[in-house]
């Protein structure tokens, strides 16, 4: 079999996001498997270029896994000819003009969401790539997770018959930072710095919706900030001034209706940190990040609302769980971001199909804009397709 060398820049991995899934758990747990293979006697080996400001930091990362090629010099990284790939997982606000100059140096790029702080710049990035003519990918990891893997397949499979609802629920509580350490960094609680709930997670919601049950066609939401005041990794109080709970509504194709609340002021008091109940006429299901379970028609119980009696189903006992798979859904642990990983350097080397692109990543974006339009004015608010 013959290894071939890829070199990726990656930006931003010295944050959490970008060290964690992407650099450990995605390129260097394919260098511990020995690299991608592409299934026609290649292997691809990755060899990552550590970028960005603070090159102690940098050389710090790089010496702990064993890395050899860091540079503060985005630029000079991009000239690089050897270099064939552009990844970037820095905060929000400094994405859009790095994704900017590697499409303009012709490199393939493959991006943390958001791609950019607004639409018209998301949309614009998705036609210099289209431009450029070269290849390019948004992270959209929830897609391969068992749970939602498990709920795609009830869904291919037609058990829920007509799909009417779905209502998600997702988040925790991040403390505050003055006397537990938080468990996000502080940019995320300011909008200036291109924080919030909802540029984060209406993305997510985007693509899930889309590709599960179809297009959003409009968003009504109330974005709040709960905790206006947190602390930050120096253990100095700031004002929290972007968004830290939404409570979205949105209506899709086909007239299926979904409820979506997020927030980081949230105490867990469900099986999984994100749960999705979709119920249908033929059948009902609740996936999680793992597990998935599901209720026929057939087995449906029919309860009867007396305040005055207790309780005598156990109503969870009477569901089934989506039995694992072998190739992956919750048997192997799966790492959601290192399956797509896998899946954009096959697009990239193997020309392999791929779509969760820029242009996807756009989509994403533009719910989360207007999801934040709908709460300021207050009303719902019609969400146009998407198109070059």
């Amino acid at each position: 079999m013959t290894r071939r060398t890829v070199r990726i820049a990656m930006n931003g991995v010295t944050g959490r996001m970008g060290h964690r899934q992407h650099l450990v758990r995605s390129i260097l747990a394919l260098r511990e498997e020995g690299g991608l293979d592409l299934g026609d006697g290649t292997r691809l080996w990755p060899e990552p270029v550590l970028v960005g400001r603070r090159e102690q930091a940098l050389r710090e990362l790089a010496a702990r896994h064993g890395l050899k090629h860091v540079s503060t010099d985005l630029d000079a990284v991009l000239a690089d000819p050897a270099t064939d790939i552009y990844f970037d997982a820095q905060v929000t606000s400094a994405r859009e003009e790095a994704i900017r100059r590697a499409l303009a140096a012709g490199k393939h790029v493959y991006t943390e969401k958001p791609s950019a702080t607004s639409f018209a710049s998301a949309l614009d990035l998705a036609r210099r790539a289209r431009d450029a003519g070269v290849k390019h990918g948004v992270v959209q990891d929830k897609l391969f997770l068992p749970g939602l893997r498990k709920l795609a397949r009830l869904v291919d499979g037609g058990f829920f018959g007509r799909v009417l609802s779905v209502r998600g629920e997702f988040g925790y509580w991040v403390f505050e930072g003055d006397w537990q350490p938080a468990q996000r960094p502080s940019w995320n609680y300011r909008a200036e710095d291109g924080g919030g709930i909802v540029v984060d997670m209406f993305p997510h919601w985007e693509y899930v919706l889309h590709e599960l049950f179809g297009r959003v066609r409009s968003v009504q939401a109330l974005a709040v900030t709960h905790l206006p005041q947190r602390w930050d990794e120096h253990g100095k109080p700031y004002e929290a001034t972007a968004d830290d709970a939404a409570y979205g509504i949105f209506e899709l194709e086909g007239g299926v209706v979904a409820q979506i609340n997020s927030s980081w002021g949230v105490r867990v008091h469900r099986d999984e940190l994100v749960e999705f109940q979709v119920d249908g006429t033929e059948g009902s299901a609740v996936a999680g990040l793992r597990t998935c379970r599901f209720q026929h028609r057939a087995g449906t119980p029919k309860p009867v609302w007396n305040p005055d009696l207790p309780v005598t189903h156990s109503f969870r006992d009477q569901w089934q769980e989506v039995p694992d798979n072998p190739d992956g859904e919750g048997g192997e642990p799966v790492n959601g971001f290192k399956a797509q990983w896998e899946l954009f350097l096959r697009h990239v080397y193997a020309d392999a199909p791929y779509h969760w692109d820029l242009l996807a990543g756009a989509r994403g974006v533009q719910l989360a804009e207007l999801g934040l339009r709908a709460s300021a004015q207050g009303r719902r608010i019609d969400v146009p397709e998407v198109g070059l």
